[in-house]
């Protein structure tokens, strides 16, 4: 709270009495350099709530001390105990800590601090850890309940094996039938026939077999995997000119993932 110009103590605002002798100035700046000068200090404008001692301060503040503070806390004043691993008396506060060690005991690696309440004796035992299988090796290992999922591997190495097996072909989230398998009979023919009938360049961007420095790609407009599924078709019945088309690989790439439609690549040899 203010001394000299609040209400607190008692003072109408806007009277300026120096709190030392009594003597009274028209403002509050005149009251603080005649507090510094005659006085040998800056005016205490603050006065702690604890000790009601008047002290100086920049800002605002409650206590003039750390000690003030500590004796306005809630964890209340401090209890004195006997540490029971050295004998030494030490001060604690009882709000926050059981007083059964003095600090450089509890901080050392001599004493146990623990509750002792382990194993069976803890309100959460669930039976310690369990004996499991490996899914991919099949060792034997031990491991806490806490930490066995749907699947569980001895170590690092198996669990990434597993993942590496499990994760291929219809396993992987973005299986889309297949169609990765060799083409079969009459791929290699219908694929040589695309080229000479491109002129060994893109169809879409144009691009030539020396500026790519190597042939194009050719692709199939109709999937492969299209004819695998379907009951009435076998592999062999996707290579015909008619479904193939050679792309360079940017193109290719915007072609398998339906960023160019298959309508516009079949127009684009519908005259060839």
């Amino acid at each position: 709270m203010r001394v000299g110009y609040t209400r607190n103590e008692g003072v109408v605002m806007g009277d300026h009495t120096c709190p030392e002798c009594g003597r009274e100035f028209r403002s509050l700046t005149d009251l603080r350099i005649h507090h510094r000068e005659i006085h040998g200090c800056q005016l205490c404008r603050w006065k702690c709530v604890n000790c009601n001692e008047r002290f100086q301060a920049y800002k605002e503040r409650k206590y003039c001390s750390d000690e003030c503070r500590s004796a306005r806390s809630s964890r209340g004043a401090k209890a004195q105990s006997e540490c029971v691993c050295c004998g030494e008396t030490f001060e604690y506060y009882p709000k926050k800590t059981a007083g059964k060690f003095c600090s450089p005991c509890y901080k050392s690696d001599e004493v146990d601090t623990t509750t002792g309440v382990n194993g069976s004796d803890h309100p959460r035992w669930n039976g310690g850890k369990r004996i499991c299988h490996c899914d991919r090796c099949g060792e034997r290992f031990e491991r806490y309940p806490s930490h066995i999922g749907d699947n569980v591997f001895c170590g690092e190495p198996c669990r990434r094996a597993w993942l590496s097996d499990e994760f291929t072909g219809e396993g992987h989230p973005n299986w889309k039938g297949g169609g990765n398998e060799e083409y079969g009979k009459g791929w290699r023919t219908v694929r040589q026939r695309a080229l000479e009938r491109d002129d060994h360049s893109c169809r879409v961007c144009g691009k030539t077999r020396d500026e790519l420095g190597r042939n194009p790609d050719v692709h199939h407009i109709r999937p492969v995997r299209s004819f695998i599924e379907s009951e009435n078709h076998t592999r062999e019945d996707a290579h015909y000119i008619e479904n193939v088309i050679s792309l360079c690989i940017s193109c290719h790439r915007k072609a398998e993932f339906e960023k160019i439609d298959a309508g516009y690549l079949k127009s684009l040899i519908s005259d060839s």
